[in-house]
């Protein structure tokens, strides 16, 4: 790719629609001296991607994709999530377009609404989250192409005092839930991140929220676990389920036949880890990828079929650098 003018960088994002790849989560709540384990060993495994987390209290995405980025030379590496309201435009930006311009074609930067509870403790959520998401969004995306920013109600800066470009554009794709969200996404952003869990049935579902005219990567995160044992795989990777049927997750469930039965499980369990160990085993096997190499494989496959770019397989257990080279056997 050739860059016009030090200002202007081609649209040429990393992630490519059309092309089916599977990616792992690296763990938000791994011990530091086996993070760069993990990363290492999910790119010689041949994961096509490693998805970082930033959760409240845990470590911070773009400081954990810098760090993993380093250490691997071949995996693309993505943030997943960062909220819109955590950092200005013009510093998401700067830190997007330094990852792109050290690590060339191997990033895609997510960003989010961010979890409610958690943005209201800290006293950022905004009256429009919507807004601020779509400004913020349009910002990073026009920065790291060198274009200018449209005034807004959350967001102003001047394209011009940002140099420093990547050659490369990451892609920025937003990681969202509900049909106004989803909709959002489809007319501003390069992809859009299901986060857990995401049956066919929700990415179908999605992309018909999402009405992109054009390409739009979608990624589609779940809960796995893999074993020679079908069974024992889908009683491990009941932990991971136990926040199905809370309202935040009502959008996941679209379509299920056992929706309905589902939430009223929820509304009768005195908490989330009862849920999931009253859960059916139909539901479980529904709600995730866990089962034998063969019926995961089988299952990302679906999952690809329905309209997913990319299936991110994300741990449920004690032992992730064990699980991790389980789950490499579904690829």
């Amino acid at each position: 790719m050739t860059t016009t003018d030090p200002a202007t960088t081609i649209d040429e994002p990393t992630g490519t629609p059309g092309r089916r790849r599977t990616g792992v989560m690296l763990p938000r709540d791994l011990p530091p001296t086996e993070v760069l384990t993990f990363a290492r060993r999910a790119d010689e495994l041949g994961f096509d991607e490693l998805w970082v987390v930033e959760d409240l209290g845990f470590r911070g995405g773009m400081t954990q994709a810098a760090a993993v980025l380093a250490v691997t030379p071949r995996i693309t590496v993505g943030i997943g999530i960062a909220p819109a309201a955590a950092r200005h435009a013009a510093f998401a930006a700067m830190e997007v377009a330094t990852l792109g311009q050290l690590f060339s074609g191997r990033v895609i930067a997510g960003i989010g609404h961010g979890m409610p509870a958690w943005m209201r403790s800290l006293g950022v959520w905004p009256s429009s989250p919507l807004t601020l998401l779509e400004e913020t969004t349009t910002a990073v995306r026009s920065v790291l192409r060198g274009r200018a920013v449209p005034d807004g109600r959350y967001v102003t800066l001047r394209h011009e005092e940002f140099t420093e470009l990547p050659d490369v554009v990451p892609p920025v794709v937003l990681g969202v839930r509900g049909p106004k969200s989803l909709a959002l996404s489809g007319r501003v952003a390069d992809g859009t991140i299901l986060a857990e869990p995401a049956p066919p049935t929700y990415i179908r579902a999605a992309l018909g929220h999402i009405a992109a005219a054009g390409e739009h990567d979608l990624i589609a995160y779940d809960v796995a676990v893999v074993d020679d044992d079908g069974e024992r795989a889908l009683e491990a990777v009941r932990p991971g389920l136990a926040y199905v049927g809370e309202p935040d997750w009502a959008p996941h469930l679209v379509d299920l036949d056992f929706a309905d039965d589902l939430r009223a499980l929820r509304s009768r369990c005195g908490s989330p880890a009862e849920l999931a160990r009253e859960m059916p085993r139909e539901w479980v096997d529904a709600l995730s990828l866990a089962g034998t190499p063969d019926a995961v494989r089988a299952k990302i496959a679906a999952r690809h079929e329905a309209g997913a770019g990319s299936v991110v397989l994300t741990p449920v257990g004690d032992d992730r650098l064990a699980q991790l080279e389980q789950l490499a056997r579904a690829l």
